[in-house]
């Protein structure tokens, strides 16, 4: 980071660490003295959350791996063999399942509070595609990481899912094949998917770490959508905001500790207990719920659109409802940031809130009847939220008038700073802050 540092080193040996790599100075640079907007609340704290999660599952895969055999005639009775004759090993099973999901518990309250408060606008478009491309790593790592149990949902899961590129044009066959090593779900594709699914975790935290950089080159956007104007509107980091994170932490691991020891196996799915069996067919196929909402956008689309059959109609769909969002800044006309101030379009956004919602509970129904009908309309509605609702909204709605400043919205008009930015216009540019560019 640019800018005047106020660190101090506190010794002789921190001095000379200082004078050569000053890693001290970026750790009090980045997570003490870093300003932050002083009206964060709890909505904030998800990031904390998701880089604790992340360490925790590095760690507890790490360990797991070096029990785990990547065959599929020892894959099911090594995790098996993990959770009965490993010291801790079922601990260890359980936080690594659990966690996946309340790893997408946490992302997903991220990524809705990012679509709330506007966290995605200029100047912090490269930080939301950084965003995405986490969610899109991880979706990758957890799908694989299921496929390893090598239980009856493991292999159907893999299964349908590499049988989703077959319809590509051009690419999609030998993308099938590369990912399962041969014609068919077999020992060649679990080798693969157990070295990915080791690998991905590390390039997610890789890019954690240029999404923190690309968050504190551009600052923290707060409630309010108000820039930073002056110190008045910021508190350091510590202790301000690593007490409400920690906190934050606390509950969530609490909440995580309850399933883990109590409900291990409320998220996952009873199937994956039988033995991978390639000649016995599920009743119903499903994947892990959080990727039921793709899921059912995936099976939406039940007709062929013109040259485009439905099967991979239904591909372009569900990747296109994850492509989408890397287009989300430039899509959002508003000049506003924060729903907070644009009624019209908070009602839209909580609809599309319980659309999403909707979407995840119709993925894990079967693909007959009404379902997929409906899942058709939730899969409408999810497009016309980025590609209609947003950009003419934007256009359209008289926002609520913006407090002037930070401090003003927190302290009151007679101890806040700044100018009027007047009815529906966006407040001005950030006056940078001692260490936050």
């Amino acid at each position: 980071m640019a800018g005047h540092s106020t660190y101090v080193p506190s010794n002789g040996v921190m001095r000379w660490l200082d004078a050569r790599l000053p890693l001290p100075r970026l750790v009090y640079d980045s997570f003490v003295a870093y300003p932050v907007p002083r009206n964060l609340n709890y909505a904030y704290t998800f990031g904390g959350i998701l880089a604790l999660f992340l360490v925790i599952q590095i760690a507890t895969g790490v360990v797991l791996a070096m029990h785990y055999a990547a065959s599929t005639e020892l894959a099911f009775q090594s995790v098996e063999r993990i959770m009965r004759d490993v010291n801790w090993g079922w601990l260890l099973r359980y936080m690594h399942a659990n966690g996946a999901s309340f790893f997408f518990i946490a992302v997903y309250c991220h990524i809705f509070r990012n679509l709330y408060y506007g966290s995605y606008k200029q100047p912090r478009e490269v930080l939301w595609i950084l965003g995405v491309v986490i969610f899109l790593l991880m979706m990758g790592t957890a799908f694989m990481g299921y496929v390893l149990p090598w239980g009856q949902m493991s292999f159907w899961g893999a299964t349908v899912i590499t049988g989703l590129f077959s319809p590509i044009p051009v690419v999609g066959p030998a993308i099938q094949t590369l990912l399962l090593g041969g014609f068919a779900v077999d020992n060649a594709t679990l080798n693969r998917f157990f070295a990915l699914h080791y690998l991905l975790p590390f390039m997610i935290a890789g890019v954690v770490i240029l999404h923190v950089w690309a968050l504190h080159v551009t600052g923290q956007t707060n409630p309010t959508g108000v820039e930073v104007k002056s110190s008045k509107d910021t508190v350091p980091f510590t202790p301000h905001a690593t007490v409400k994170d920690g906190l934050a932490m606390i509950v969530f691991l609490a909440v995580f500790a309850y399933f883990v020891f109590y409900m291990p196996n409320f998220l996952g799915h009873p199937d994956n207990y039988v033995p991978a069996n390639p000649l016995q067919t599920p009743a119903h196929i499903v994947p892990e719920w959080y990727f039921l909402p793709f899921y059912a956008m995936l099976r939406a689309i039940t007709f062929d659109i013109g040259p485009i059959d439905s099967k991979l109609g239904g591909v372009l769909v569900m990747f296109g409802s994850i492509i989408i969002l890397f287009f989300l800044p430039w899509l959002d006309t508003s000049r506003v940031r924060s729903t907070a101030f644009r009624p019209v379009y908070k009602i839209f956004f909580w609809i599309f809130v319980a659309n999403a919602v909707f979407l995840g509970w119709l993925g894990s129904k079967p693909a007959e009847g009404i379902y997929p009908t409906l899942s058709l309309i939730g899969a409408i509605y999810y497009f016309a939220h980025f590609l209609i609702i947003l950009p003419v909204l934007g256009l359209v709605e008289t926002p609520r008038k913006l407090p002037n400043s930070i401090s003003e919205a927190v302290l009151g008009p007679d101890r806040g700073i700044g100018t009027g930015t007047g009815k529906g216009a966006p407040a001005a540019p950030a006056a940078s802050a001692p260490s936050q560019h």
